[in-house]
Formats: C-alpha cells, structure tokens, sequence
C-alpha cells in the first residue's frame, strides 16, 4: 500500500517534518511494508520557510531585523533557492504574535518593518522572486512598516514622517514613493495568504484579528479607521484600491501594503504550497493520503491546509484520513461532508490539550495507528 503523509505544524508542539515522522512510525506499526511518503506542509503561517526551502533544494538563513515591538531586535529566518533565484520569507519571523509577550500585545504600535527588512536581505542576495508566507503576526499596520523599510515614506500634515504603528496611520497625509526600492520592479513578489478579510470593516483586520492581538474595543474601532483612512490615501495617490482586495486584510492589512507597494500577488498558502512542492506528483502515485494539524474546525473549509489537500485527492479519488491535536465540531459532519474518510484527535475524554502539547510525537503516532486500523478494517 502507497501511504502519503502529509501533515501541517501542530503549533507549540511538532514542527510539520516532525509530525510526520510520528505518523510514520503509527503507520509502520500497522502496516510494516507499506511505501511512504513524507510530504510536509504549510499553508503560509508557521514551517513555510523550512517547507519550500527544503522543496526547493536551498539553505536557511538569519537576519538581525527589527521585531514588532518599538525598540526590538530579532533574529529572523529566512529561506533561499539552491539556485539563489527565490527567496521564502515568514512574516511572523519578524513580526510575529509570538515575538511579544503577551502583556505587552499592542497592536496600535507593532511594526511590520522587520519584514521589510527581511525582504531587503533577500533583494541584496539578488533573487529574482519572494514568496512570503503572512500568517501569525501581531500587527496592524497595514503593511506601511514594511514598505518604509524599503524606502517609502509615510508623511503627516507638516511634512514629518508618521509613527510606527497601526495607530498612526489615522495622522497620514501623505505617501511619498520616490526612494522606494527600484529592485521590486524586477521582483515577483507571491503571497501565501491563509484567509479572505478584507482590510476594513466587520470582517477586517482589525474586528477580527485586533483582539487576539492585544487591541480593545476601542483600540479596534481606531485601528479600523485608520486603516480606512491610509486605504483611501494609498488608493488617491497610486490609483491601487487595497480597501476590497480579498485577503488585504491578513496579517493586519500587510497583504493590502504588498499589493500597493510590492506589486504583489495573494494566493492562498496552501495552494501555493502544494504547487510548489510538487504534492500531486505524489498524490497521483498514492492509494492513501493521511494528514493532520493542530486543530480542525470550521476554518476547514476556509482555505485551511486540510482543505487544499482534500480538494486535490478528491479529484484523484484518493481517500484522506486525518488526525489533529483537537478536533471542534461535529466528527461525523467532517467525515460526512468535509472530504475526509475517517479522523482523530490527540484529545480525547482521557487527554488534557496540556497532556496532548507535551506528548504529541507519541500521541500522534498511537492515534494514527487506531486511525489507520479503523480505516482498514471498513475498506
């Protein structure tokens, strides 16, 4: 039998490579003389840079950018292509939720500078493309620290150039591009972009990704409309609209500055993934897909990693078993009309999401097991 694996990072706990040797070893236990495949994944958050960097033959790097807190350092990885033509950048390496304490989660003035920075390093490397993976940041600057980075100017009323921060985009009056980095003229620069917000409004940046990133109520009200306001200067200057853009509001409006200022392209991160990857070259060799993440909810349907894999193998008519560290919802509405054959969860009535974080290898590998007999014993 021709087993793929293909999982995603069970944050906190495995990185994707991990996760899949844990499978692995659930699936040797049943099925000693099976053929695997590893294939791990990433739908543009956490592991993109080791996912496509491994994929495509390169080595990983580390950059000193500024972090998302005023005054921070942080030494941020990055990716490049063996043959040095690509380079595979994480948002969150730089400007990252997990980056700052959660005390001290201020989104009114996290920067995404360090991204841009980021992008800086790979420019100065000579690549001819970037693929920037954005999920998991603790900004909402719309992508205005990045772009400052690369040389574009955020001016107020008096001339002066604006604070960092989401916040101060309400005192922008004007954007002066004549310094902005002329090597992105010859850069492609793709986004991995996990989610379709737009920049402003109930399903913006800042209503629903705010909170989790330390803004209140009326931080959120603030930050929107300032996002609005820079929205409508961006779109008066450069004659690009970011107010509608589907997924210009991921990584709190950064899609919508890459769009303005990067000429780049957004496309959903587990697409991009398994295109560059290669994964249906091995999906089409296959007679079982087994897959797995942290959690598996409604998000499923969402352009989530899980997704992606499910919509491929159906095609194939390939089957997909999962196991995830938590599953919320209904199990049998995933298995009935979500694409999957079977699934797991690492918590159960037994396992505490504690006990599940700090055994997950062994865990995973017990559930795959159970999974994968389950699964036999039907076909």
């Amino acid at each position: 039998m021709r087993i793929l694996i293909a999982p995603d990072s069970f944050k906190g706990s495995l990185t994707a490579e991990d996760a899949g040797a844990a499978i692995e070893r659930g699936v040797l236990q049943v099925l000693p003389d099976a053929a695997v495949v590893k294939h791990p994944i990433s739908d543009g958050g956490e592991g993109l840079v080791d996912v496509i960097t491994q994929a495509l033959g390169g080595r990983i790097m580390t950059t000193t950018v500024t972090g998302p807190l005023p005054g921070q350092r942080v030494d941020a990885r990055w990716g490049i292509s063996a043959d040095g033509t690509t380079a595979v950048i994480e948002m969150a390496e730089a400007a990252g939720l997990t980056l700052v304490p959660k005390e001290r989660r201020d989104p009114t003035v996290t920067t995404t500078f360090g991204v841009g920075e980021l992008m800086l390093a790979a420019l100065d490397a000579g690549v001819n493309s970037i693929i920037l993976g954005i999920g998991g940041s603790a900004t909402n600057d719309g992508g205005a620290g990045m772009a400052e980075a690369l040389g574009v100017r955020f001016l107020d009323s008096a001339g002066e150039p604006i604070a960092r921060g989401g916040a101060a985009l309400a005192s922008l009056s004007r954007i002066d591009a004549e310094r902005r980095d002329l090597r992105l003229e010859n850069v492609e620069v793709v986004v991995a972009c996990d989610v379709q917000n737009t920049l402003c409004g109930r399903e913006g940046a800042s209503a629903v990704y705010g909170p989790q990133k330390g803004a209140t109520l009326s931080d959120v009200s603030r930050l929107d409309k300032a996002l609005e306001h820079f929205g409508r200067i961006v779109r008066y200057q450069t004659n690009i609209e970011v107010l509608s853009v589907a997924g210009g509001g991921a990584a709190g409006g950064l899609g919508a500055g890459l769009v303005a200022f990067c000429g780049a392209r957004l496309m959903s991160g587990i697409d991009l993934v398994l295109h560059v990857t290669k994964f249906e070259d091995h999906l089409r060799k296959s007679d079982l897909v087994i897959t797995g993440e942290g959690k598996i909810d409604g998000q499923v349907q969402y352009g989530k990693a899980l997704s992606g894999i499910i919509r491929r193998a159906r095609t194939l008519n390939v089957p997909v078993i999962a196991v995830a560290g938590r599953v919320d919802g209904d199990r049998k509405l995933f298995v009935r009309s979500g694409g999957l054959a079977d699934i797991e969860s690492l918590m159960d009535g037994y396992t505490t999401e504690e006990e599940a974080m700090n055994n997950a290898a062994r865990l995973l590998s017990e559930k795959t097991k159970l999974l994968l007999q389950r699964y036999l014993s039907r076909t």
